[in-house]
C-alpha cells in the first residue's frame, strides 16, 4: 500500500507541476506585434570610438562631410560633444592628436599606419584602442581597407607596434 501512495502522490506532484507549467506565469496571450525591419547593411555616419566608463564604445555621429579615416581622427581628437558628456563618454586622445595622415601599408598586410605631431610612444592605451578603432572602422566604411586591418600608429618619438581594434 505504501507503493500505491507515493504512486499516487509522485502522480499527484507530477499533475500539479505539469499545470503551474502551463500556466506559465500569468502573461495573457495577445496578437502578434510587429515592429520595424532589422537594421541591415553599414551603419550611417561617421563612427567614433570614445570611452564609456573605461570600456570602448561606437557612437554614431550624423555624416557631415568626407569620413575619411584622417577626417575621423580630428573629430576624435575633438573629444566627446556636450550631450555624450551627458551621457559619461569620455576620450584619452589628446587634442593636440591633429593634424594626422593615415596611409596602407606598402607590404601585403592590409595594415594602416597614422601619422601624427604628437608623441606616440606616450598615448595611454585607451587612446591607442580609440585611435585604431577609430580609424580601423571609417577605412572599412570608405573601402579603404578591411576592419580587422592592424594600425601602426607613429608620432615623432617613434612608432607603437602594429595593433588590431580590440573590438571587432
Amino acid at each position: 500500500m505504501t507503493g500505491r501512495r507515493t504512486g499516487r502522490a509522485l502522480l499527484a506532484g507530477g499533475l500539479l507541476l505539469g499545470t503551474l507549467l502551463a500556466a506559465g506565469c500569468g502573461v495573457r496571450p495577445s496578437a502578434v506585434i510587429t515592429g520595424r525591419p532589422a537594421v541591415s547593411g553599414p551603419a550611417q555616419g561617421v563612427g567614433l570610438y570614445l570611452l564609456a566608463q573605461g570600456e570602448l564604445v561606437l557612437v554614431l555621429r550624423p555624416a557631415t562631410g568626407d569620413s575619411a579615416p584622417a577626417n575621423n581622427l580630428a573629430l576624435l581628437a575633438a573629444g566627446p560633444e556636450v550631450n555624450e558628456r551627458r551621457q559619461g563618454l569620455t576620450s584619452e586622445v589628446p587634442a593636440g592628436l591633429d593634424p594626422v595622415t593615415v596611409t596602407s601599408a606598402a607590404d601585403q598586410s592590409g595594415g594602416l599606419t597614422v601619422r601624427t605631431e604628437t608623441a606616440a610612444r606616450t598615448l595611454s592605451g585607451h587612446a591607442v584602442d580609440q585611435i585604431v578603432c577609430t580609424v580601423a572602422d571609417a577605412a572599412a566604411q570608405t573601402g579603404f581597407a578591411n576592419s580587422s586591418a592592424p594600425v601602426t600608429i607613429v608620432g615623432p618619438d617613434g612608432a607603437r607596434p602594429p595593433q588590431r581594434c580590440p573590438i571587432s
